[in-house]
């Protein structure tokens, strides 16, 4: 048995292991963007590529230093930018070493008109040796009109050229053959880095795409039916996916008695497909051989029992339903509620190993009740769908995006398993000006890259609120952050868009990341 310094070292261990799963998980999040992965790669294959490349060409004593400038700089080119115009592992091999090519035939031309040497024309001492003016200005034209002429146009093919001509006439071919080589290695590990994993970063980093594929829906709610259709897709892209429908109790006999209820309900579905008959009473739920006259029971047991019936009965309804509509399988839950409603929800999905509540929007004066809002305050995903006229399949969604971010990603991804392969999605920004609008289209380009199939990208410059008002009627469904990284000042005096937009004919789904 623990003393009171063991339970204060235990404590302390315990907050230690939660800090350190928190940051580690907000680490993966500020990877998860795209531009930050990009920085990490360059900081980690710019100079480990760098070093390989200088243990093979070291023992080539005249080329320890000349060929690496231009490699160092063309690789980070490559990484820095990995779907852009320079991002092309052909036409960084091919750039460096017509670069280097250039600078030779730059030399053998000065040297057929006797300029080369000791420099008739001035030029400029480096470590030693000279670099004439004419020599330097033909080998970055030829670098310039070759490039351009095969279309191989690469920034370090100039600086390869100059640092050509410092190689002795002897030396030209070691070092254009030593270029190809280097530049070859570069561009295998990019290849492999790009396909392998920067093209793949929604597989192995992005949490929603390997997650989120059990869902949990309490049917309560305007439209829970809506909302339980809706996580059943969500669902259903994943293999292993499961929908939970949970009824919510207050009374412990009450929910005692949905549970047997239930239970026999799936025995008897359950025998009738093994062949065996299966009597009325069996099927609703009362006893073989009891005849059931109401006798002995008052009113208000009556009508409690006839409640707890119709509450069991619809769950089974609309669990099959899913089932067959679907083809995902479907479980059916009751628990009792406690003094916290969201609490009893987050119990249940982490008891029944759901990683996603699917929950109908309630609001009050116009606000999220606070029982959607503590949802929010949870460590489950959360999706809140407000549902404009009870649509059971999307087709069509938009999805405004503010920044890259894990959200960003999570709405992307759910949009992408609801329309499937024959749907359409459409990704947007609003920015103030026109300025913005290359950023824009930017941040809108890397987040759509990461997931297959096609994205529609737009950049509007106007209100987010005005944008909606004239576009939202040809979705289905628009996805939305929950903006809780905002302050509640910062709340009250700009409440959240979703709380702005209230008489759009598109259902309405508000994406949560615990």
């Amino acid at each position: 048995m623990r003393g009171p310094l063991g339970d204060r070292i235990y404590a302390a261990v315990a907050r230690l292991r939660r800090l350190e799963r928190r940051e580690l998980r907000a680490l993966r999040r500020w990877v998860e963007r795209t531009s930050n992965l990009v920085h990490v790669s360059v900081l980690a294959f710019v100079p480990l590529l760098i070093a390989v490349v200088t243990l093979l060409f070291n023992s080539i004593e005249q080329l320890s230093f000349l060929l690496f400038p231009p490699l160092a700089s063309g690789t980070y080119t490559l990484f820095a930018d990995p779907e852009g115009k320079y991002a092309s592992p052909t036409r960084f091999v091919a750039g460096l070493t017509a670069g280097a090519l250039c600078g030779w035939a730059a030399l053998g031309l000065a040297s057929a008109l006797g300029l080369g040497g000791g420099g008739a024309v001035a030029g400029v001492a480096v470590e030693g040796l000279t670099v004439g003016a004419f020599q330097a200005a033909v080998a970055v034209f030829l670098a310039g009109a070759s490039t351009w002429a095969l279309d191989i146009e690469e920034p370090s093919a100039y600086s390869t050229a100059l640092l050509g001509l410092l190689v002795s006439p002897g030396d030209q071919l070691v070092f254009a053959l030593s270029v190809l080589l280097a530049s070859s290695v570069v561009a295998l590990v990019f290849v492999v880095w790009r396909e392998r994993f920067y093209d793949r970063r929604a597989q192995f980093l992005y949490e929603s795409t390997g997650s989120d594929d059990h869902v949990l829906v309490p049917m309560r709610g305007d439209n829970p039916d809506a909302t339980a259709m809706l996580g059943a897709r969500l669902a259903a892209a994943h293999d292993a996916g499961k929908v939970v429908l949970l009824d919510v109790v207050d009374d412990g006999a009450v929910a005692s008695a949905e549970r047997d209820l239930l239970d026999e309900g799936r025995r008897a579905d359950r025998r009738v497909a093994d062949g065996e008959s299966v009597s009325n009473g069996d099927r609703d739920g009362s006893s073989d051989g009891r005849e059931d006259d109401g006798e002995g029971d008052s009113p208000g047991d009556r009508a409690e029992e006839r409640a707890v019936a119709e509450a069991a009965a619809h769950l089974e309804d609309r669990a099959s339903e899913i089932e067959t509509r679907v083809g995902v399988p479907c479980e059916v839950v009751v628990a009792v509620g406690g003094r916290s409603r969201a609490a009893t929800v987050l119990k249940t999905a982490r008891e029944t190993n759901c990683d996603l509540v699917a929950a109908a929007y309630e609001q009050r004066h116009g606000a999220l009740t606070p029982y959607i809002y503590d949802l929010f305050r949870g460590d489950v995903d959360v999706v809140v769908h407000r549902s404009a006229a009870g649509r059971t399949r999307w087709k069509r969604v938009l999805v405004p995006v503010r920044r890259a971010s894990d959200v960003a990603h999570s709405m992307l991804d759910f949009a992408r398993r609801l329309v499937g392969r024959s749907g359409r999605i459409s990704v947007c920004s609003c920015v103030s000006g026109g300025r913005e609008r290359r950023r824009a289209e930017a941040m809108l380009a890397d987040l759509v890259e990461a997931f297959d199939g096609g994205f529609e990208t737009r950049v509007a410059v106007e209100t987010i609120e005005r944008y909606l008002a004239d576009n939202a009627d040809d979705f289905d469904l628009l996805f939305m952050g929950a903006s809780t990284d905002r302050s509640t000042a910062s709340r009250l005096i700009s409440p959240p868009t979703f709380e702005r937009i209230q008489d759009l004919d598109a259902d309405v789904v508000i994406v949560d990341r615990s």
